[in-house]
């Protein structure tokens, strides 16, 4: 993870802005908006995460293609008859909607994969963790038990590949009998290690007085300033939401709300909102570009 300024911000920045990015994401189906978080959602995870980004942007297109072109073998809906496969229609009201829901996922996926680079989870546990303790402790293990459980998957199945016991070249039946034989180890190791987490927990006193943070601090004038100004272009983005400005129909022809009079500031706004981490990103990669053409 590339460090910047906008993960250098106080957490609530960061989780207020996420929580907007994936609602919103996740709400809206007009191709302006979908379009829009999807390049947003991408940029920002490549600023993030830099080449290694790269693999999964491309499943990601493929997946966003296999969604588009793929909705219209199931959904006949529409006037606008491209062709027919099957017999049946493959209209343009079904295809544009396939990737109108393509894109909402993958701009949600992608917005995901940013909260969870950010989001540490000592991030989290200082943010929540005075006002529901037990909560964001729970949501803290549960989040480090899973990709725990699969890393300790791959290691198991690496160490029975090694002594012969692997399942790559057995029959259907030993396949079946090796898969459950790591699926006992698994279970058998996350029981054992959920004890051995609650008795380290009791021996150093949770749950005995108030707890402390990992990291601690206040909120700054920039993350007031970041949090007011956040706050202002969701207020935007909801006025034009609630003024039909990001209403689309795609069946049974599309018709979508036109980019014309108050909708562009609203849509403005929603860009802006998507563009604030990459913005405060570039600024930061030109900033310690240029201190270091100085030295």
């Amino acid at each position: 993870m590339r460090r910047d300024r906008f993960s250098a911000a106080h957490p609530a920045v960061s989780f207020l802005f996420f929580v907007g990015a994936i609602l919103l994401s996740g709400l809206i189906q007009h191709p302006a908006y979908v379009l829009a978080g999807m390049l947003c959602s991408g940029l920002y995870y490549c600023l993030l995460n830099g080449r290694k980004s790269w693999k999964r942007i491309f499943w990601l297109f493929l997946l966003f293609l296999l969604l588009s072109l793929g909705n219209p073998l199931l959904n006949h809906q529409g006037n606008t008859a491209l062709g027919h496969i099957f017999g049946n229609p493959y209209t343009l009201e079904s295809l544009l909607y396939g990737a109108s829901l393509a894109g909402v996922l993958v701009s949600v996926l992608l917005w995901a994969g940013c909260y969870n680079t950010v989001m540490t989870s000592d991030k989290f546990t200082m943010l929540f963790g005075n006002l529901v303790p037990a909560l964001s402790l729970l949501l803290v293990m549960v989040l480090r038990l899973i990709p725990g459980y699969f890393r300790k998957m791959r290691q198991i199945t690496g160490s029975r590949e090694s002594i012969g016991k692997g399942s790559r070249t057995d029959t259907y039946a030993h396949r079946l009998t090796e898969g459950a034989t790591v699926l006992s180890a698994m279970t058998s190791w996350a029981l054992e290690s959920g004890v051995t987490t609650a008795d380290s927990m009791r021996g150093r006193g949770y749950g005995t007085a108030r707890r402390t943070d990992f990291q601690h601090r206040g909120l700054r004038s920039w993350d007031w300033a970041l949090l007011l100004f956040e706050l202002i272009l969701l207020l935007g983005v909801a006025t034009t939401m609630a003024r039909g400005g990001t209403a689309a129909v795609f069946t049974p022809e599309a018709n979508y709300a036109p980019m014309t009079g108050w909708n562009v500031p609203g849509f403005a706004a929603y860009v802006l909102f998507l563009l604030l981490p990459s913005v405060l990103t570039v600024q930061e990669m030109i900033q310690w570009q240029i201190s270091r053409s100085r030295i």
